[in-house]
């Protein structure tokens, strides 16, 4: 009996009963996505929670930092919105299952811009408005200060601005963008082109490999055009977090991709470990990170690219061993927490500017800050928001009372 034969056909043969499984799931609700989802919001939550008592520049500030704090942000900021991003665009498949691409993009005006809009008019002032007083910039009322909105001189001159908001504005952005590459999903002619690439994800390296697009927008854009959130003159962020949609959005339709986050969970979450590691000794301990174009940066661009994506590649493979699955907490988070990201800057920072006053450790500070956060939000939305159908629309909420199940795509 040739042992090494067997062995290669039982492993054949269980990669194509997780193919098989996932062409069914993939046609239905994959709620692993959906804890994701939530899982990343609620740590993007926590995360800006935690912004004050670090080093770097925010809406409000504590006295005094921790560079403990830093040396987390700084890690949870390089794969919290790539995350996102992704399975945004995962999102968008599903979408499309259910929409032409006319009503496709209605749906995401009403649940992207409309939203946007909303906030920047009524949501994002209030943080400038604290912002400014915590640094003694003016001294009145809100109610005085408001109309200062309607001059509408962009931050930080004057008061618009999408702030946090900035994570849907480039979503509606590149929504429109790939509006052609999403077109093609529904010309079904088109759907052979699946067969070769089923094989080639049968592989793990070629799942590692698609780092590569984010490992090279380090070396071109990372130095020259840094983070901004401006849309415009933001390179580095932009072409990186496309790429993550449009990943999101073409990975959705091919299976042994799945399968092999599924079946190859430990070894990238054992690299993103090693990575992580590395990274932490030689960038994120003294928050020191590269601004020149040279060999230091390019290592970084290395490490921190790979890094990112095999944290999404084991979150996706864990999730799906054992997140795979619905109950009433998760079909209630995953329709709030779109009004939860809306509100939780803005409570954040009016309430920080009066706890970050307060004679007491950071760490205080920063447990009742999250609970005033999560208390308010969810008060916000479950006695207010999700009441009526105006609300509902302009926190980005489906507003078919009708329905049991909301599936709360982003």
């Amino acid at each position: 009996m040739n042992i090494s034969a067997s062995g290669n056909h039982l492993v054949k043969r269980y990669v194509n009963i997780i193919n098989q499984y996932l062409v069914i799931i993939l046609a239905t609700r994959l709620h692993y996505i959906d804890w994701i989802r939530v899982m990343a919001f609620i740590t993007l939550i926590l995360f800006h929670c935690a912004v004050p008592f670090t080093q770097f520049n925010w809406e409000i500030k504590n006295n005094e930092s921790s560079i403990f704090i830093d040396r987390i942000i700084i890690w949870l900021h390089q794969w919290r919105l790539p995350l996102l991003f992704f399975i945004a665009g995962v999102g968008v498949r599903f979408s499309l299952k259910k929409r032409s691409i006319l009503k496709f993009v209605g749906e995401r005006f009403v649940r992207l811009f409309l939203p946007l809009a909303f906030a920047i008019f009524f949501i994002t002032p209030i943080q400038v408005y604290f912002e400014r007083l915590q640094k003694k910039e003016i001294d009145m009322s809100y109610i005085d200060f408001y109309p200062t909105v309607f001059e509408f001189v962009p931050y930080p001159d004057g008061t618009i601005t999408w702030s946090h908001m900035w994570f849907v504005t480039y979503l509606f952005v590149f929504t429109l963008l790939l509006l052609p590459v999403f077109s093609l999903a529904k010309i079904k002619i088109l759907q052979f082109l699946n067969s070769p690439l089923e094989t080639i994800f049968n592989y793990p390296i070629a799942n590692l490999l698609l780092a590569v697009p984010f490992i090279l927008y380090y070396f071109l854009f990372y130095i020259e055009w840094p983070e901004q959130g401006s849309l415009v003159d933001d390179w580095f962020v932009f072409n990186s977090s496309i790429t993550f949609y449009l990943f999101g959005f073409l990975l959705s339709n091919i299976p042994s991709f799945w399968a092999t986050c599924l079946k190859y969970r430990r070894w990238f979450l054992y690299i993103s470990i090693t990575v992580a590691a590395v990274l932490m000794w030689k960038y994120y301990w003294n928050v020191d990170l590269p601004k020149e174009q040279n060999t230091r940066l390019y290592l970084y661009g290395i490490l921190n690219g790979l890094h990112i994506w095999t944290i999404i590649l084991a979150v996706v493979g864990y999730t799906m061993r054992y997140l795979n699955y619905s109950n009433k907490y998760l079909t209630y988070l995953n329709t709030a927490v779109y009004p939860f990201y809306i509100l939780h800057q803005m409570v954040i920072v009016a309430f920080g500017y009066y706890v970050l006053q307060w004679e007491t450790n950071i760490l205080l500070k920063l447990f009742v800050l999250i609970v005033i956060c999560m208390a308010s939000i969810w008060f916000l939305y479950h006695f207010i928001i999700r009441r009526t159908i105006v609300t509902r629309v302009l926190f980005g909420v489906k507003w078919n009372f009708g329905r049991r199940r909301n599936r709360g795509e982003l």
